[in-house]
């Protein structure tokens, strides 16, 4: 089962940061909590190379958790906006200090921005 979980976690990270690439260079030490039914696993997520251990992440910056199941279909089939949804209505939970959060916001935000603009130049009203 962790095992699936590793892969789930590089295949949710990779699938984000394909949509968010300036994401891509960011050094970062991600701790992955996942709450199954009466069972709790950790993870540790080291970017840029995506490299995904089980156990604790004692020099994460950053810390996400979630359900088990929820991440299971976010992983799968979440897009970007799935993902900024599931964080504003608490599905998903992320903490860390203040500029690592707003960071990765901004660019997550930015290349929002930059996706409503392409798709308004190709398709004219």
């Amino acid at each position: 089962m962790a095992d699936d979980a590793k892969a789930l976690i590089e295949l949710a990270i990779r699938r984000f940061v394909g949509e968010v690439p300036a994401l891509e260079p960011i050094k970062l030490v991600v701790g992955v909590e996942l709450k199954g039914r009466g069972d709790v696993q950790h993870f540790r997520l080291e970017m840029p190379d995506v490299k995904v251990t089980k156990g604790p992440a004692a020099d994460a910056r950053v810390r996400v958790d979630m359900r088990r199941e929820f991440f299971n279909v976010m992983a799968r089939e979440a897009k970007v906006a799935d993902w900024i949804e599931a964080f504003s209505y608490g599905q998903a939970k992320a903490s860390g200090p203040e500029q690592f959060l707003r960071l990765i916001i901004n660019v997550v935000e930015r290349q929002q921005e930059r996706e409503r603009t392409r798709k308004a130049r190709h398709h004219p009203a």
